[in-house]
C-alpha cells in the first residue's frame, strides 16, 4: 500500500512540474509576442521592458558585446531612430527549452520587413528574477 501511495505522489509531483514548465514557457513566448507588438508600434522602450534592467545584461551582436540595459536601449534608439527605420518585426522558428525553474533558453529567427530587408538568428536566455521573466543574455546575428 505504501508503494502505491509513493507512486501516486511521484506521479502527481511530475504532473504538476510539467504543468509549471509549460506555463513558464508559454509566459516567455507570450512576452516575445508582446515584444513584437511593441516593436511594430515603434515602441522601443516597450520592447526593452522584457530585458533585465541591470548593468549585467549582455547583448551580443555583430559589433561585439554590449553590457547593460541602458547601453542596449541607447544602441537600439541610435540604430532605429524612427518607426519607419524599425520596420515590422517577426520572430519565427522559435524553440524554447526550460533549463530550470528560473531559466529558459530560446532560439529562433528574426526578420525585419522594411525597405531594406534584414534578418538573422537569435539565442536568448530568459531568467525569472523578482518573479518576472526577463532576457539576461541576447545573442543576435
Amino acid at each position: 500500500m505504501k508503494k502505491i501511495i509513493v507512486l501516486i505522489l511521484i506521479f502527481l509531483v511530475t504532473l504538476l512540474r510539467a504543468q509549471n514548465t509549460r506555463h513558464d514557457v508559454m509566459t516567455v513566448l507570450g512576452n516575445m509576442e508582446k515584444q513584437e507588438m511593441s516593436w511594430n508600434k515603434g515602441d522601443i522602450a516597450g520592447f526593452m521592458d522584457f530585458y533585465w534592467h541591470s548593468d549585467s545584461l549582455k547583448f551580443i551582436g555583430s559589433k561585439g558585446i554590449t553590457y547593460g540595459w541602458q547601453k542596449t536601449l541607447s544602441n537600439y534608439l541610435n540604430s532605429y531612430p524612427s518607426k519607419e527605420a524599425m520596420g515590422i518585426l517577426k520572430f519565427t522558428n522559435v524553440e524554447a527549452t526550460q533549463l530550470s525553474d528560473s531559466a529558459i533558453y530560446v532560439i529562433g529567427k528574426w526578420e525585419l520587413n522594411k525597405e531594406k530587408m534584414a534578418g538573422g538568428y537569435f539565442t536568448l536566455l530568459w531568467c525569472k528574477i523578482d518573479n518576472k521573466w526577463v532576457i539576461v543574455s541576447d545573442h543576435t546575428s
